[in-house]
């Protein structure tokens, strides 16, 4: 069975083929991968894959209300939990982030509506061969990452709104030979 190069070790195959690239319309399930995407930044996935449930444990499992509630104590809670990446500036913009989240759920509905907007409700599917040839970033992911900062969303570069857009489906980067491009 073929399947996109990058997905090697055991955590990394699972990942790819039960989630990778599969439309996600949940707004918690979209505030994670959004909040993990952010947390990988200068680190590989892999990383943040082994501490996903360590990660799901300190946050509330991603509960954008109660994330943006957090306080100094938290922060502090945060930083001394050996289980995710303690860096002061990530933990902290994941509670900012909480608040915005809660903001265009307010605006939009959800943050569902607001996120998929960008590709119609369509995901947007690539003919790539090898990985390649995959871009880190796109004139889209620029574009919403430039409306997510435009809100006061931080940690959410154009290759982290990339990556975010893989992870949740809104763009299929299966490449042309792997199993589950379909």
């Amino acid at each position: 069975m073929k399947r996109c190069s990058w997905a090697q070790d055991p955590l990394m195959v699972e990942y790819h083929d039960k989630e990778w690239g599969v439309p996600v319309h949940d707004d918690a399930a979209l505030f994670e991968m959004l909040t993990l995407e952010g947390a990988q930044a200068g680190l590989s996935w892999s990383t943040i894959l082994k501490r996903r449930q360590t990660y799901r444990d300190a946050f509330d499992n991603f509960d954008p209300f109660k994330v943006s509630e957090y306080t100094q104590k938290d922060v502090k809670r945060l930083l001394a939990d050996k289980g995710i990446i303690r860096n002061r500036l990530k933990v902290q913009s994941t509670i900012s982030n909480a608040k915005q989240f809660l903001k265009i759920q307010q605006e939009f509905s959800s943050f569902d509506r607001y996120i998929w907007g960008f590709v119609d409700g369509i995901p947007i599917r690539n003919n790539f061969k090898t990985h390649s040839q995959i871009p880190s970033s796109t004139i889209l992911s620029d574009k919403i990452s430039k409306d997510l900062q435009k809100r006061g969303f931080s940690f959410v570069g154009t290759t982290i709104c990339y990556a975010f857009m893989q992870a949740v489906g809104m763009v299929n980067d299966h490449t042309v030979d792997c199993f589950r491009r379909k």
